[in-house]
């Protein structure tokens, strides 16, 4: 089926497909998509490893227990879904340093992993402190009609547009 070996997908029907997924979602577990949590409950899982059950008493892990759960293995099907999609596309192969990042910052790859672990830190801070990330507001939020929703969900926008322009703009010229 050329679908699932197309280099890009229509962003309409993807639209659809992530519509549909959380109908489902509701559906079948009165839950919403999101998945910030659960890399707060891998953190608690985490430290849990050297610390023990202490973890279970600290107030934040008595709200989000660490473990397993849904939100947990909706990342893990993300991770399993891309690598299949660009494997599927022959899109697929090992590259420590994006083509476009070496161009304008350089081929090391140290710096590339300390500044994406950055990003990744602040992307993650950020999620926790506005009480959930683009799936748990931008999809689950805004199809509830939540007004916090759809505020984090321009915020997101407005951010990605600066984001961009700053980056392709000024840094990658």
């Amino acid at each position: 089926m050329d679908l699932f070996t197309m280099d890009r997908w229509s962003p309409y029907a993807v639209g659809i497909g992530i519509g549909v997924l959380s109908c489902l979602a509701f559906l079948l577990s009165n839950k919403p998509i999101g998945c910030s949590t659960a890399f707060v409950r891998s953190a608690g899982l985490l430290e849990r490893l050297f610390r023990g059950r202490k973890v279970d008493d600290k107030p934040y892990y008595r709200k989000f227990a660490p473990r397993i759960d849904w939100e947990w293995m909706l990342v893990l099907g993300v991770l399993v879904g891309a690598l299949a999609s660009a494997w599927l596309a022959g899109q697929f192969e090992w590259r420590w340093v994006p083509h476009r990042w070496a161009a304008a910052a350089g081929t090391s790859a140290s710096i590339r992993w300390l500044v994406a672990l950055l990003g990744g830190f602040c992307v993650g801070f950020g999620a926790r402190w506005a009480g959930g990330c683009t799936s748990g507001h931008g999809i689950s939020g805004t199809l509830q009609l939540a007004v916090s929703s759809w505020i984090a969900a321009v915020g997101f926008f407005a951010g990605g547009i600066a984001t961009a322009m700053l980056i392709y703009h000024v840094i990658l010229g």
